[in-house]
């Protein structure tokens, strides 16, 4: 006897894609031996003041580069409703850096110190290809990027100052989570919301673009805790 079977059509989530590149994130930070050890809070100071540095020269792109992001889509006429999304978070995240000068202030690094200290091949690179597609690639490229950096937040960073202030192996440390605190408890409802916004977007090659800045910012980020440092 033939049977027929009945099937229904595959829906597939793509921002699972995303997801996926944040979560391998993670897991390739914890097995970094010294990413591991901030978010166990046994890392040294010297290890501690690198990664905010690091972070710092980072960090101080993010609110230019979502404006950039944010009026180009606008200008387009494409996803205006996105484009101020864009313009949001470059409001939120404005005065970021501020955060990182204050903590590292508190373990002896004053601004000027931390202003003239070398980037790693990591940011730079980090730096160029945000600056790129935010400026003349998909505009909506940057939102990968920030995907990942939140979904990273909200899995690490609390816990991470938590231990960090329970070991208190680092002077002062007490006065330098400025920075990772504000982004564990701010982050947790921006990776829900991003993510139901990001669903409704169909265009493949938007959907590529932000997978691809997302998996570069993947591959990118565990060189925040590279010694190798270069003036620039």
């Amino acid at each position: 006897m033939h049977m027929q079977t009945e099937t229904s059509p595959l829906t597939t989530d793509w921002t699972q894609a995303l997801e996926l590149e944040a979560r391998t994130l993670v897991a390739q930070l914890d097995a970094h031996p010294d990413a591991r050890r901030l978010f166990e809070g046994t890392i040294d100071t010297t290890g501690y003041a690198r990664y905010l540095m690091q972070t710092y020269h980072y960090v101080r792109w993010s609110t230019p580069l979502l404006i950039e992001s944010g009026q180009r889509m606008k200008r387009s006429g494409r996803h205006p409703a996105l484009g101020e999304l864009l313009l949001q978070k470059a409001a939120e995240e404005r005065g970021h850096e501020r955060w990182l000068l204050a903590d590292l202030k508190n373990l002896g690094w004053p601004a000027g110190r931390v202003e003239g200290s070398g980037r790693s091949p990591a940011v730079n690179a980090y730096i160029a290809w945000n600056r790129y597609t935010s400026m003349k690639g998909a505009p909506t490229a940057f939102l990968g990027t920030a995907y990942v950096l939140e979904y990273l937040s909200v899995a690490r960073a609390s816990k991470a100052v938590e231990r960090l202030l329970a070991a208190r192996l680092i002077p002062n440390i007490h006065k330098a989570v400025t920075f990772l605190r504000g982004h564990g408890s701010a982050d947790e409802g921006h990776v829900a919301e991003l993510t139901a916004v990001l669903r409704s977007l169909t265009d493949p090659e938007e959907q590529a673009a932000m997978i691809l800045s997302a998996r570069t910012t993947r591959v990118l980020y565990t060189g925040l805790f590279s010694c190798d440092e270069r003036r620039s």
